[in-house]
């Protein structure tokens, strides 16, 4: 294969996966009709993307992994609320009843948790989300205890010494934490070094964590381990997660609920 096939190859792979990546998903046809490819060339470069694990393919869809220091975008985890999430926060406030404290992480996923909890007894919810802080203002009685740090814009979410610090004087009875990826060899991962400071500190200052996670988030490595998936007591995911996988992960030491 000539180098200057593969040079073109290599670009239109970059391409696909800029695409991919800036709309959160994409479908088959609309690749084929954006990049005017043939079905065959298209289907070579998705496999060399996925077999990279920087797409990952779900029921047709592709979606974009949170691989090296690559992180997508809030704006697109925002509006991406899908049905599998929406389940995972149900599952996730159930195991809230009769708590005290809690501690939510940032990202998606713990924001999801805000509506469910209004239907709960009133506790304390410690959180390093400025987003997740304001909506349990605006729509819980629960006391809010926002962990100061520096903001980080990519997430709203505080990170550095103080919030380490902070957490490092708290206990809480549950900490549900997000991760970029998850794997039984690389343990759970993030891109940014210092979110995976703060989630570390996170699970130290819980007496049991939860890791809510979607099911394409499963054997992808993101920069930087903040946790091993022994250390959970809990990993709430979709049913599109296979038995199998399950299983792999429960054996690590938590116990996988598909919900």
């Amino acid at each position: 294969m000539s180098s200057s096939f593969q040079g073109r190859a290599f670009d239109r792979q970059q391409r696909i996966l800029s695409y991919v990546r800036s709309e959160g998903r994409a479908v088959v046809s609309e690749i084929a009709d954006l990049f005017a490819i043939s079905p065959a060339t298209l289907r070579r470069d998705l496999r060399a993307l996925e077999t990279q694990r920087l797409i990952v393919r779900s029921y047709g869809v592709f979606y974009p992994t949170d691989i090296g220091r690559y992180e997508t975008p809030v704006d697109y985890r925002h509006k991406a609320r899908t049905e599998e999430r929406l389940a995972i926060a149900e599952a996730a406030v159930a195991l809230m009843v009769d708590v005290g404290t809690v501690f939510l992480d940032e990202g998606a996923l713990p924001e999801d948790l805000v509506g469910p909890m209004r239907r709960l007894q009133r506790m304390t919810v410690v959180t390093r989300s400025l987003t997740v802080a304001a909506e349990l203002g605006r729509q819980t009685d629960h006391d809010v205890i926002i962990v100061g740090g520096r903001l980080r814009p990519a997430t709203m979410g505080t990170v550095d010494r103080w919030a380490t610090v902070m957490l490092g004087e708290l206990n809480v009875d549950l900490a549900f934490m997000g991760a970029n990826g998850v794997s039984i060899d690389r343990g759970l991962t993030t891109p940014d070094p210092s979110v995976a400071q703060a989630k570390t500190a996170a699970m130290q200052a819980a007496r049991q964590s939860v890791l809510l996670c979607e099911h394409t988030r499963f054997g992808v490595s993101s920069f930087t381990k903040f946790a091993d998936v022994g250390q959970l007591t809990w990993v709430i995911t979709g049913k599109q997660l296979s038995r199998a996988s399950a299983q792999r992960y429960g054996a690590a030491g938590p116990r996988v609920l598909r919900v």
